[in-house]
C-alpha cells in the first residue's frame, strides 16, 4: 500500500504535494533538454505527461527519480527536496521504465513479492497484494510461470505489478500499456485510477492520447523541452469547441490529397488523414470526402467529436501514433 498519513518524519497526508519548479536541463550548456517546467500534482491525481518523441518527457521524469540532476529549478515532494536527496527520491518514487523488467529468471508471484519486500513492504501485506493484483489483471494462470516464458504483454503487466505492490508517494508509469491485449487494457486503466484513489500522485507518461484522456484528472504537453500547455482533458478542449474531426481513410500508396479551405490542421498517420473543421462546415466537408472515394483517393471516411487527439496535434504538430522515445 501507499504509506500511510504520518509516515516519514510525520508528515500528513495533506503535505505530499509533489512540485517541480522551473525545472531545466541543458546539454553543453546550449541544448534544452526540459526549460523551465513548472508542475504541481496532488496526492491522488493521475496526472498525464504527454509529447512526441525528443520532447523530454523522460529527462524529466529521470530528474525526478534522482537519476539526472537539473541544470537548475527545484524538484520537492512534500518536505523533501528530491534534487539534494535522491536516495529519498528513489525511496519516495516508484517507476515502471518502458523497458521491459528482468524476471527471465523468476515466477511471476516471485518477482513480485521480491519487489514488494525490496521497496520496505511486511511480507504478508506484500503477498496479499501481489496476490489481488495479479487477480484484477486476469493473470493469474500464469501466476507460477517463469519470466521468460511470459509473453510480452503478460510480461508488461507483471512489470506494473512490481512497481505498484508497494508503490511510493509518487509512482511514474511510463507507456504501461505498451503490447497488452485490449481486454487487459481495460483492467489495467481501472487499476491506475484505483492507484490514484489509495493516495499516490501517479504520473502517466504516454503517446496514447485518447486512452489518457479517459484515464488522467489534468495533463501537460510538452514539446521541445518546454511546456506548452496543461490543464483538464475539457480545459485543453477548449479552443476547440464548435468543430468536428474527419477522418479520411486513404487508399493504400495514395499522398495526401488538396485539402479544402475549411481544413483548420491535419495530420497524416498511415493511410489515416486527420482534419479539423468547423461544425458549420460539416455538410461541404462530408461532400469533399465522399468525392475522394468516388475519385478513388480514399475507401471511406468518419466524422465525430474533436478529441484531445486534435489539441495535440494541433500544439506540437506530431500525431500520438508516431514513435515515442523521450
Amino acid at each position: 500500500m501507499v504509506m500511510s498519513d504520518g509516515d516519514s518524519a510525520g508528515t500528513s497526508a495533506a503535505d505530499w504535494t509533489f512540485r517541480a519548479e522551473d525545472v531545466t536541463k541543458t546539454y553543453n550548456g546550449e541544448v534544452f533538454a526540459n526549460d523551465a517546467i513548472s508542475i504541481e500534482v496532488q496526492p491522488g491525481e493521475v496526472y498525464g505527461l504527454l509529447g512526441p518523441n525528443g520532447a523530454g518527457k523522460t529527462t524529466f521524469v529521470k530528474q525526478i527519480i534522482g537519476l539526472l540532476k537539473p541544470t537548475s529549478g527545484r524538484i520537492t515532494l512534500g518536505p523533501y527536496d528530491l534534487v539534494e536527496d535522491p536516495d529519498v527520491a528513489r525511496q519516495l518514487c516508484s517507476y515502471l521504465p518502458q523497458a521491459q523488467m528482468p524476471i527471465e529468471s523468476f515466477k511471476m508471484h516471485e518477482a513480485v513479492h521480491i519487489t514488494g519486500l525490496i521497496r520496505g513492504g511486511p511480507a504478508d501485506e506484500v503477498r496479499a497484494r501481489g496476490d489481488a493484483l495479479i487477480e484484477a489483471l486476469d493473470l493469474t494462470e500464469w501466476r507460477n510461470t517463469m519470466g521468460h516464458k511470459l509473453s510480452g504483454g503478460v510480461r508488461r503487466l507483471v512489470g506494473y505489478i512490481m512497481t505498484t505492490v508497494w508503490p511510493g508517494k509518487v509512482v511514474i508509469l511510463d507507456e504501461p500499456t505498451n503490447d497488452v491485449d485490449p481486454r487487459r487494457r481495460r483492467l489495467l486503466w481501472d487499476q491506475i485510477r484505483s492507484l490514484g484513489r489509495e493516495g499516490a500522485a501517479v504520473f502517466l507518461v504516454t503517446h496514447n492520447v485518447l486512452e489518457a484522456e479517459k484515464a488522467v484528472d489534468r495533463l501537460a504537453i510538452i514539446n521541445e523541452g518546454k511546456l506548452i500547455a496543461q490543464g483538464t482533458p475539457s480545459s485543453l478542449k477548449l479552443d476547440d469547441r464548435g468543430r468536428l474531426r474527419l477522418q479520411l481513410m486513404l487508399v493504400p500508396g495514395n499522398g495526401v490529397p488538396e485539402l479544402p479551405a475549411i481544413v483548420h490542421d491535419s495530420a497524416r498517420v498511415g493511410n489515416n488523414l486527420m482534419m479539423v473543421i468547423d461544425e458549420g462546415d460539416a455538410a461541404a466537408g462530408i461532400a469533399w470526402a465522399q468525392l475522394m472515394m468516388v475519385e478513388g483517393i480514399a475507401e471511406e471516411y468518419a466524422l465525430g467529436a474533436t478529441t484531445l487527439e486534435d489539441v495535440y496535434i494541433r500544439l506540437t504538430g506530431h500525431t500520438s501514433a508516431e514513435p515515442d522515445g523521450t
